[in-house]
């Protein structure tokens, strides 16, 4: 499909993430609060507009945060989108907030995560959050230490109804084992892309287990992914490099759901239309060079 047609995200093409069913292309808000993730967006209206445009192009798994602004992002949604429909699934993440400057700070005490998971009800204008991810503050990359003190307080808000289902998010496999020994993971949230594949062994090991995998910084971060494979691939196909890295990553296993930020309803079409794109064998096999150099 042309980068510039309408694209909507195919019905068919589902995951399940705990009790819920979602389409495998998403949408990650981040990007809707300022700069750096940090106060309002230039333009609320806009922002407003891409949320529906998601929506009414099927998507149905939108990932947010109520430290994104912060509560910026949460009630820019509120306001695009509630009341919500059943089908839309929102998940959210705690661990983390910010300073009064936008820096991130670690908020993983008992109490913190209880406030964490008000705020986001209160600002997403729901009674229980749909998913939440324990957002784990060991730096861009997973850092093993015990995590049953986090996991247990939101366990016990899971069984008082505040929450529907549990995820981690920048997780060693052994603290998604310790997590699972508490209460159910219905995803796992880590960095992960074509150039950064440390996780492909977990994302084997989940998708026997049914549980959901969701790449973030699927474009390779704040710079995105330089590649002459890639852009030779991208060429060939009629497609840009990051829609191919999107589909890339859809093509790597069923249990990888994407969600891609944007905050323009132009780059929004873009990215929807990867779910479209199949590549070729050796398409494949020259993207798997990319991970293994």
């Amino acid at each position: 499909m042309s980068a510039n047609a309408a694209p909507t995200v195919s019905k068919t093409d589902t995951y399940p993430l705990g009790a819920r069913t979602v389409r495998r292309m998403g949408y990650g808000a981040m990007q809707l609060a300022g700069p750096h993730v940090f106060g309002p967006p230039k333009d609320r209206a806009e922002a407003v507009a891409v949320l529906r445009a998601a929506v009414a192009a099927g998507v149905n798994h939108i990932d947010t945060c109520d430290y994104y602004g912060p509560h910026v992002v949460n009630q820019i949604i509120r306001e695009a989108l509630h009341p919500y429909d059943p089908d839309l699934t929102l998940v959210t993440k705690v661990g983390a907030r910010r300073d009064e400057v936008g820096g991130w700070l670690p908020a993983q005490s008992p109490a913190e995560l209880t406030s964490a998971v008000h705020d986001n009800l209160r600002n997403l204008g729901l009674e229980s959050l749909h998913a939440v991810n324990l957002r784990l503050m060991g730096g861009m990359a997973p850092t093993e230490g015990p995590i049953e003190p986090q996991w247990s307080t939101l366990a016990a808000l899971q069984q008082q109804g505040l929450i529907q289902h549990l995820g981690l998010s920048n997780a060693t496999a052994a603290q998604v084992r310790e997590a699972q020994a508490i209460a159910p993971v219905a995803c796992v949230q880590n960095m992960y892309n074509l150039a950064h594949r440390h996780d492909d062994a977990l994302i084997d090991a989940l998708a026997g287990q049914g549980v959901a995998y969701v790449p973030y910084f699927p474009l390779g971060g704040f710079a995105p992914l330089q590649s002459k494979a890639l852009s030779g691939v991208a060429k060939r196909l009629g497609a840009t490099p990051l829609q191919v890295a999107l589909a890339w990553l859809l093509q790597r296993s069923p249990n990888v759901l994407l969600i891609p930020g944007t905050s323009s309803r132009g780059h929004l079409s873009e990215n929807l239309a990867a779910a479209d794109i199949t590549l070729p064998a050796d398409a494949l096999a020259e993207l798997e060079g990319i991970g293994r150099a």
